[in-house]
């Protein structure tokens, strides 16, 4: 990998955050922080060359996790979210050994909790290395004993996504719905990918079944564990004159790119 020059000339913003996944699923949390927080200044760092994460063993996956994340460390992040599943499960606890305690570390958690809060049954999309892992089993263990909660692996979904191919994201949610029991109340979305689509998740397994995603809650832990409020009102509440965040920079494998074909809506 190849470490990256920092942007010159721009004005230290309320605080900067860096993001890393394989491929898009961080665009999602990338835009839940931007909704609360505009003044944050984000670093994105891909892994194009190397993704998808879920085939790889772990072993693989935390040491591409390191690299990205070394990658942005120039950029003097404030903070690290490791915006995937599967890193989060493999990688995350090398990546807070190497960095923490001066740069907090926040992982990405499938929201079992509150989908459990709703009532049996639960499902959990995921990629295969993700539906099963010891840490998901442990996350329905610690949330959703009581209840009959389902781990379903959504094949080639995340690879679909980033190839924007719609009939392949539309074969693979099919084929993950038919896996999926048809009385499940809540769908956990286990792969940071699977938000891009949820429209289309949710077309396919019906308006009877609640979606949880992770987003909001990992923008709002990282705010925290920054020091800024989660709950400002972006359009009331900032200063003025606050510095203007956005995405400072793109790391693509450790090169510096473009953010050509992503696109936030704060």
């Amino acid at each position: 990998m190849y470490a990256a020059a920092p942007a010159p000339g721009r004005g230290r913003p309320a605080a900067r955050v860096a993001l890393i996944d394989s491929g898009l699923g961080l665009v999602s949390y990338a835009q839940a922080l931007l909704a609360r927080r505009p003044d944050v200044s984000l670093v994105l760092s891909l892994d194009p060359d190397n993704m998808p994460y879920g085939p790889r063993t772990p072993e693989e996956v935390r040491h591409l996790i390191l690299e990205s994340a070394r990658a942005t460390l120039v950029y003097e992040p404030d903070a690290i979210v490791v915006a995937c599943n599967t890193a989060s499960v493999h990688g995350l606890e090398a990546l807070r050994a190497e960095v923490e305690p001066a740069i907090p570390v926040i992982g990405t958690v499938p929201a079992i909790r509150p989908a459990a809060a709703l009532g049996g049954p639960v499902a959990v999309w995921a990629t295969a290395a993700t539906a099963s892992s010891d840490y998901l089993r442990g996350l329905i263990d610690a949330f959703a004993a009581d209840l009959d909660t389902f781990a379903v692996p959504a094949h080639g979904l995340a690879e679909a996504i980033e190839a924007a191919d719609p009939a392949a994201v539309d074969a693979c949610i099919a084929a993950a719905a038919a896996r999926t029991p048809p009385d499940v109340r809540a769908l956990v979305l286990g792969c940071t990918h699977y938000g891009l689509v949820a429209d289309r998740i949710a077309a396919a397994v019906g308006e009877s079944v609640t979606i949880f995603d992770s987003p909001v809650a990992v923008a709002r832990q990282t705010l925290r564990r920054l020091g800024l409020d989660p709950d400002l009102d972006p359009d009331s509440d900032l200063d003025p004159g606050a510095p203007v965040g956005g995405v400072e920079a793109v790391l693509l494998s450790g090169r510096l790119g473009e953010a050509r074909g992503i696109h936030f809506h704060p």
